[in-house]
């Protein structure tokens, strides 16, 4: 469920992507009833289990990056992509992070199903 307190924050903004930050928001918090969202380095950030999972990035407002990781502290890098990614959507960063990038509503509509299943699959294993 979207936390109001977020969508304040986005109204006082006026970002130029607000209608497709609201479209991620919206497939994110779907993928997984156990998110919760808040503000984090000022975008809407997803938590599982209290623990940062999934940021956004909105900043410069030419796109919006939707970045994968294991929260703020740095942990032991697994051997492997912690995801297998068939969409190619992410760009890995490092074993444990990975960012997707959108600048079109159109792009969001047409990824929406790989997102919500790298959503689901992000949370499962970053958060055991």
């Amino acid at each position: 469920m979207k936390n109001e307190e977020v969508t304040i924050f986005l109204d006082n903004l006026v970002h130029p992507l607000r209608n497709e930050i609201e479209v991620l928001r919206q497939i994110i918090l779907n993928s997984n009833p156990k998110l919760t969202e808040n503000i984090k380095w000022n975008a809407p950030n997803f938590c599982y289990d209290g623990e940062d999972r999934i940021t956004m990035r909105i900043q410069p407002p030419k796109q919006i990056q939707i970045i994968f990781h294991r929260g703020a502290k740095v942990l032991e890098q697994p051997k492997n992509k912690l995801i297998d990614d068939e969409s190619k959507l992410l760009a890995w960063k490092a074993n444990d992070r990975a960012v997707a990038t959108f600048k079109t509503l159109a792009d969001i509509n047409s990824n929406q199903s790989a997102l919500r299943e790298i959503v689901t699959e992000w949370v499962k294993v970053a958060s055991s």
